[in-house]
């Protein structure tokens, strides 16, 4: 009982050593963690680090094994590696330092209410037209831009700068119409441009029912931290990639309550949020 009593005085001693230094350390090491773990979701970067998870084993093996030859080599092998993870994840690593420096992570300091109702708004418009492009089975592929501008798609596309409409949507959507081909660019809550040309994902994971519209939603959500909306074609599935993720076979519903999540503050979402909420809970009663 008395050593249990002196570990929590212990305890409670170098709890009141640490000072604000220290907490700013220790937040920051766990922000790097959390981005770090975010960033090992994707597939292709777990295998890689499974990888280096048994070269770092072996490396150390070798020490305790004296195995000098071969403790050499993997530590040659390690150094190099590093520099080649740097170019190899480099898209990834900007992302990362984007995040970092991201004018969003700040936005809570300074509220932009104005900008947040043309979110708003926009958002709801988006969810109207996919609604009924899904159940005409029209093929969409819509853009919304956060921190990243994305300046060379736009330029790829027709600019048009108006505001954010459900028929505005279907018709750019129409297949008779020459943009419908390409991706809609909404950039703070109005449609920049329209018929843009987005990068293929290279993922050699995804499902092969995946056609190029999907494709390149997830390209330009693993290329930025644009959140994507894809309605399919041949199925009118509603999907939205974010970060190279794909949620697939969203309701309307779902898609307005993530998109509000991703794209809105929380002070603005959090009362439209609670009402589709509710819409749920009466739904489940009646």
């Amino acid at each position: 009982m008395n050593t249990f009593l002196d570990t929590i005085a212990d305890g409670v001693k170098y709890i009141k050593t640490i000072g604000i230094a220290d907490a700013l350390d220790i937040l920051i090491v766990a922000f790097l963690i959390y981005e770090l773990l975010r960033l090992l979701q994707r597939t292709n970067i777990i295998r890689v680090a499974r990888g280096i998870i048994v070269l770092l084993m072996v490396l150390w093996l070798s020490g305790v094994l004296r195995l000098t030859m071969i403790n050499f080599l993997l530590r040659k092998a390690v150094e190099l590696g590093l520099i080649a993870l740097v170019i190899l994840f480099q898209p990834e690593l900007r992302r990362l330092l984007e995040k970092m420096g991201s004018r969003r992570r700040l936005a809570g300091l300074f509220g932009n209410e104005f900008q947040s109702l043309h979110l708003e708004s926009a958002i709801t418009q988006t969810v109207l037209a996919c609604s009924e492009m899904s159940a005409a089975r029209t093929g969409a592929l819509i853009v919304f831009v956060r921190d990243n501008q994305l300046g060379d798609p736009v330029s790829t596309g027709t600019l048009i700068d108006a505001s954010v409409t459900s028929e505005l949507l279907k018709n750019l959507f129409f297949k008779n119409s020459p943009l419908h081909d390409g991706a809609v660019i909404i950039r703070d809550g109005r449609i920049a441009a329209a018929g843009c040309i987005l990068p293929v994902s290279k993922n050699m994971n995804l499902s092969k029912e995946l056609g190029t519209r999907h494709r390149a939603g997830i390209g330009i959500s693993e290329q930025s931290d644009a959140v994507v909306v894809i309605v399919s074609e041949e199925t009118g599935a509603i999907s939205v990639a974010e970060d190279g993720m794909l949620k697939r076979h969203l309701s309307p519903e779902t898609m307005e309550i993530l998109l509000r999540n991703e794209l809105l503050t929380e002070d603005t979402a959090a009362p439209r949020k609670k009402n589709v909420l509710d819409f749920f809970r009466g739904k489940r009663h009646d």
